[in-house]
């Protein structure tokens, strides 16, 4: 026996045996899936590493096609009052020339059974059991390997499970997982490998090897799926497109602006957790976002923006007409203050506030600013966990796009994005700015210390850890 365990995928034509390997190794170009019978031609094998040794090995093998006949040419072989075992009883048939014409597709399959150590025999669920499947079973049971039927397409509302599992338990196969290749539950893969360590009792360490790996790998992909789609929403609620002035043309050009942006950035978020998950760039498709408008800026002085300015004013930075300003923007908002205070303090807002200083400067000046409305990091967020949870439930030989519109979800997670308030930390991106490029607090981190004051660096982080916290 190789100290890796070697298991061919058997099974009747277009039963879906590529798909499930390229599901179990998470890729989408291994072998070929279609619709059409006898696909695959030819032995392909493939290795499930666990910490970067090799656990498995899984063979490919054609469908046998026409086991009726082939059963009946391997009991002529046996001559009257002769007894041959079941794995002699296949080399004998492997040994004549219809195993290279008539037979040539049987007898790949019958050869990579007896070379492997196990089987995994795949059934389409929606397909009724035929004499075809009892003497396919029977050729297999030849080759005297542990065998594990696999009921496929279960997902599907015309699958036969129980009717498969009353006919495989009366030839004596009890042992049966319903995994479904292109909607796999959650646990089907463990309990596939779970059912195979029972049979393979001396090969379970790799294997529990190897289900340990995938649940940390799982674990790791989650995370780190959740933490893109953070960033997305961090981005968005920090952009501020500047509008030089507020004429019709110029600023219907930069909410057109704003609204390619936003798609882009999605975008982006998208074909990253499509490379995550290891799908394709066209396996997700969306419609595309209903932008309004965009927001005026009615929230520069949102609490976390004056929250700041008053730790400035509370350091003794800030000091004369530039203290009463920030006293006055703090109670009286956009006002200002007095009009005779504005000309004396606008040139020396920035070196005082920072970035926020050079906002109220252009906003003296007449400009306006363009953010990202509440409405749609709702149904940004509502969108990408809607995708989350549906790249978690596919499989690798999916062949139709998921659509991805944000309103599928109804559990708590979705509930509170669609109809709660708004994550805090959203509010606090509003007041950031620079956090509209990944990496940006540093730069304002750099000029608290240069303030004197540590201000709010490792901000960011925090607030992208609390969203991705509230996607799960």
């Amino acid at each position: 026996m190789s100290s890796i365990l070697r298991v061919a995928v058997v099974g009747h034509t277009n039963t879906g045996k590529t798909s499930l390997l390229r599901t179990l190794a998470r890729d989408v170009a291994f072998g070929e899936v279609s619709d059409s019978a006898g696909t695959t031609r030819h032995v392909e094998g493939l290795r499930l590493m666990a910490d970067g040794r090799p656990a498995v090995e899984l063979f490919d093998t054609p469908g046998m096609e026409d086991a009726i006949a082939l059963l009946e040419f391997v009991d002529a072989l046996v001559a009257a009052g002769e007894r041959l075992d079941g794995p002699a009883r296949i080399e004998r048939f492997l040994a004549t020339p219809d195993a290279q014409g008539r037979f040539e597709q049987e007898a790949k399959v019958l050869r990579q059974m007896l070379a492997s150590d196990a089987a995994l025999y795949v059934v389409d669920a929606r397909d009724p059991v035929l004499p075809k499947h009892r003497d396919e079973l029977e050729l297999l049971a030849g080759c005297a390997r542990p065998l594990l039927p696999v009921l496929n397409f279960v997902a599907s509302a015309d699958a036969r499970v129980d009717d498969w599992r009353a006919a495989l338990a009366r030839l004596n196969l009890h042992a049966v997982v319903s995994f479904d290749t292109v909607v796999p539950a959650l646990e089907g893969e463990r309990e596939l490998f779970e059912t195979l360590a029972t049979l393979m009792h001396s090969h379970r360490p790799a294997l529990q090897r190897l289900m340990d790996a995938r649940a940390h790998e799982a674990d790791e992909r989650r995370l780190a799926a959740r933490r893109l789609v953070a960033e997305l929403l961090l981005e968005l609620a920090a952009r501020r497109d500047r509008v030089g002035d507020a004429s019709d043309a110029t600023l219907a050009a930069a909410v057109a602006r704003l609204r390619d942006a936003v798609r882009q950035r999605e975008q982006a978020c998208v074909d990253a957790l499509l490379r995550l998950y290891r799908f394709r760039p066209d396996d997700a498709r969306a419609d595309e976002l209903p932008l309004t408008d965009g927001r005026w800026d009615d929230d520069l002085f949102n609490p976390e923006t004056l929250r700041q300015m008053g730790i400035r004013l509370s350091t003794g930075v800030a000091a004369g007409a530039a203290a009463g300003v920030g006293i006055d923007l703090m109670t009286g908002g956009l006002t200002l203050g007095a009009a005779a205070a504005l000309g004396a303090v606008a040139g020396g807002l920035w070196q005082t506030f920072g970035h926020y200083g050079e906002r109220i400067a252009a906003r003296l000046r007449g400009h306006r600013e363009l953010t990202v409305d509440d409405a749609i990091l709702r149904l940004v967020a509502l969108r990408q966990y809607q995708l989350l949870g549906a790249l978690e439930g596919r499989g690798h030989a999916a062949l139709v796009p998921i659509e991805v519109r944000g309103e599928a979800a109804v559990d708590e997670v979705a509930e509170a994005w669609r109809d709660g308030a708004l994550p805090y930390a959203l509010e606090k991106a509003r007041a950031h700015p620079e956090w509209a490029q990944s990496g940006g607090g540093m730069v304002q981190g750099r000029h608290d210390r240069e303030m004197g004051d540590a201000g709010d660096e490792g901000g960011r982080e925090a607030a992208l850890a609390e969203l991705t916290d509230r996607l799960h």
